[in-house]
């Protein structure tokens, strides 16, 4: 009830799921608490061996909905670090329709001929907020060896989506293979032997 007319809820301790209610006077609530607790009830660890999220808290957390000037969700500007520093990113667009689209870049905005289960959006500008977002990710992912930071740009701010440490639980390709090999190159193994 004290939510406002537009937000968004999902669980802190899984994947993809999500309820997004534009109009909360038209939400079905008990299908909504439905999909929450179906979600929500997800073991990472278990499914995928994805052992940073054991001890996460299983929690609901309600969001301010954004959308961009498309008028679907925002463009989620998902950044790969390596020990601090964001090497290179992909753009999910499209988001919310049946034609999510993938675009991939170097952290100087070239577009690189990478593909990743999803088509491309040909049509993307750099962000207005870019370089603020390189140094968002740079502190954010000093801590870890690896950890994608997820960003979003809207109303003239940056704003935080997540930490993600498996992309997609590391079970999909980039393609092609030599770009599959060149970005696992920039995983420093002996420093995180060295941390572990």
């Amino acid at each position: 009830d004290t939510l406002p007319s537009q937000f968004v809820v999902k669980a802190t301790n899984d994947s993809g799921g999500v309820v997004v209610c534009k109009d909360k006077s038209k939400l079905d609530i008990q299908t909504a608490i439905a999909k929450l607790r179906s979600d929500g009830g997800r073991d990472y660890t278990l499914i995928s061996k994805e052992y940073p999220y054991r001890n996460v808290p299983h929690r609901y957390i309600a969001e301010k909905y954004m959308e961009d000037e498309s008028g679907f969700e925002l463009k989620d500007y998902k950044f790969f670090c390596f020990n601090g520093e964001p090497e290179f990113l992909f753009v999910a667009s499209d988001r919310g329709t049946e034609h999510l689209k993938f675009d991939f870049f170097d952290k100087k905005w070239n577009r690189l001929p990478i593909t990743n289960a999803h088509e491309h959006n040909m049509t993307l500008n750099k962000p207005q907020y870019f370089n603020e977002m390189l140094e968002i990710a740079r502190k954010l992912s000093k801590p870890f060896p690896h950890v994608r930071v997820d960003l979003y740009e809207e109303e003239n701010k940056v704003f935080f989506g997540e930490l993600t440490f498996y992309h997609f639980g590391g079970f999909t390709k980039f393609e092609p293979d030599e770009w599959d090999y060149k970005l696992g190159e920039y995983f420093d193994l002996k420093s995180i032997q060295k941390k572990h």
